[in-house]
């Protein structure tokens, strides 16, 4: 098993150790996820946010921009419109809850963490907002405490999928990654979760090669931020429906925290959170 360092993230001053691998809740506010068990409404909202708290997410993701492959494109006005009063209902109904605000847009990153969103999940890997690195930094600067989640992507959400060929697979994102990472970090942030992209601008096949060698990526010493939930990678392989993919999902997790993940982004967050108590139970053994 990994010898994962232990990594503390300050979220708006809580200070959140992450020895114990969190989950974080899928709220998708669009028409068009690909899972649609995840896609909801505001009247639904803070139900599935409630169940997902009491199920034992750390995290709720809230994203108002569907990132499936050949998605259509939203304004980043009719985003943040979609986002901004969830959040804020949210928190008003659970003051203690950490909502993450899945974007790749600085102005609406902005908007989400005033309305009290305390990380952001960028996608891009700030590669498709060039303000978004000066914005996570100007946070990291205030103290104000906003982790950000740089995943590795290629493209556009439109354009992803047509952009999967790499000399060594694993090697590549890495080193895109590196590059990423050392522009943020002149920016001055501290706290950054890496994410791999599972499913962005990868085939099936090179996200199991991404998740064999997933210990290779503990060479940044970050946490690691994986997301196959439900995911074309595990539905297309078992030649079944987005719907019938959790079993799935949870062989995925669980091979993804014992190559040390610290982060498992999710739509089904008891079995995600009962994945970490089991797994956790057999690294106490190595």
């Amino acid at each position: 098993m990994p010898k994962v360092t232990k990594k503390t993230l300050n979220c708006r001053g809580r200070l959140l150790d992450l020895a114990q691998p969190a989950v974080m809740g899928i709220l998708n506010i669009t028409p068009d996820s690909f899972f649609t068990g995840s896609r909801v409404s505001l009247d639904e909202t803070l139900l599935r946010a409630g169940q997902m708290l009491t199920d034992g997410a750390t995290f709720l993701d809230v994203g108002g921009y569907s990132t499936r492959p050949g998605a259509a494109d939203v304004s980043p006005a009719q985003e943040a419109d979609r986002v901004i009063p969830v959040i804020e209902s949210i928190l008003a109904n659970f003051p203690d809850a950490l909502v993450s605000i899945d974007t790749f847009r600085a102005s609406v990153a902005r908007q989400a963490v005033e309305a009290g969103a305390c990380v952001i999940n960028d996608v891009s890997g700030g590669t498709l907002d060039p303000a978004m690195f000066d914005t996570v930094g100007e946070l990291a600067r205030s103290g104000m405490g906003v982790p950000y989640v740089l995943m590795h992507m290629r493209g556009t959400p439109q354009t992803m999928q047509s952009m999967t060929t790499y000399q060594q697979l694993v090697v590549d994102v890495i080193d895109e990654l590196a590059s990423q990472l050392a522009r943020l970090r002149t920016r001055g942030a501290t706290d950054i979760i890496l994410d791999p992209g599972f499913g962005f601008a990868k085939t099936p096949a090179q996200n199991f090669e991404l998740l064999n060698s997933l210990n290779s990526f503990h060479i940044f010493d970050e946490p690691l931020l994986i997301g196959l939930s439900r995911k074309t990678t595990v539905w297309k392989t078992l030649n079944i429906k987005p719907e019938e993919a959790l079993n799935g999902t949870t062989v995925l997790n669980t091979a993804a925290l014992l190559k040390g993940a610290s982060i498992l982004r999710v739509h089904d967050v008891r079995e995600a959170v009962e994945a970490v108590k089991l797994t956790q139970k057999i690294i106490l053994f190595d």
